[in-house]
Order: C-alpha cells, then sequence, then structure tokens
C-alpha cells in the first residue's frame, strides 16, 4: 500500500463503513486535537471509546475510558491513534494480541511507522497513516451524501 497518497473512495469507503471507533490518546483538554476530534466524531454518529490510561475509569464526552485496548469489550471496527510515531510499533503488536481484532489502523497527522503498518497489513488489518479523519469526512463532504 502506498502511505504516501489515498484515494477519496478509499477513505470513504473506511469513514462510511466504520461504526465503533477506539481513539487512542483521548485527552480532557478541550483544547487538545484528541478531544475535538472525538467530539467530531462523535456528533456525526460515530461510537468512540477513549482510550487514555491516565484517565482510565473516568467518562470523557460521556464515554467511558479505558486504559488500553485489550480493556474495550466491545468489538472495534477502527483505531485511530494520537500518539507519536514512537508508539506505533507497540501500540501496532497491541492490536495484533487482540482476540477480535479491528479492520482499521489509523494514524492522525503526522504520525507514521512504515515497519509497524507492514505488520498490521500482512496480519489484513487496513492503514492510513498521517491523516485525520475529521479533516477527511470534511474535506470529502460526507454529510451531503
Amino acid at each position: 500500500m502506498d502511505h504516501n497518497h489515498y484515494s477519496d473512495s478509499y477513505i470513504r469507503r473506511i469513514l462510511s463503513s466504520v461504526k465503533t471507533i477506539a481513539l487512542v490518546g483521548a485527552s480532557p483538554n478541550p483544547t487538545r486535537p484528541s478531544h475535538t476530534v472525538m467530539q467530531f466524531l462523535l456528533a456525526k454518529g460515530y461510537h468512540v471509546i477513549p482510550v487514555n490510561p491516565g484517565q482510565k475509569g473516568k467518562q470523557l464526552l460521556g464515554q467511558d475510558v479505558h486504559a488500553r485496548l485489550a480493556d474495550i469489550a466491545e468489538p472495534i471496527d477502527m483505531v485511530d491513534v494520537f500518539r507519536n510515531s514512537f508508539a506505533i510499533p507497540d501500540l501496532a503488536e497491541e492490536v495484533l494480541a487482540l482476540a477480535q481484532r479491528p479492520r482499521i489502523f489509523w494514524t492522525q497527522l503526522g504520525v507514521r511507522h512504515d515497519e509497524a503498518a507492514g505488520k498490521l497489513e500482512a496480519a489484513g488489518i487496513t492503514v492510513v497513516m498521517d491523516r485525520c479523519p475529521a479533516i477527511e469526512y470534511a474535506l470529502l463532504g460526507m454529510d451531503e451524501s
């Protein structure tokens, strides 16, 4: 997969097919991008599960916060990552260790790790890197679809 370019149809297919998103690195700070993106995704009808070990047991935007992906009891369609590129290999291993793996692994703007992406793709997981689902949603005019 060429992670330097994604077609509009590719991104649209992903954003149209996912329902449940685990948002890793969710912040309670309303000025942080992870907070505003989570708020946006919730407003668009996605079920967003915040993941942040420092906020475990609390609520964020009305959703229960989990410490790690393995703590989420329900199936997730997509993992949206608000962590730096150095954290991606360990997070990819966490995803691969899940009994029920998500279909999509998405990293936010500026976050990329090609080797980890290759491992995830070899396991059948679709990877999008260095993109924001909220921005893509708006650019694609998905509310107008």
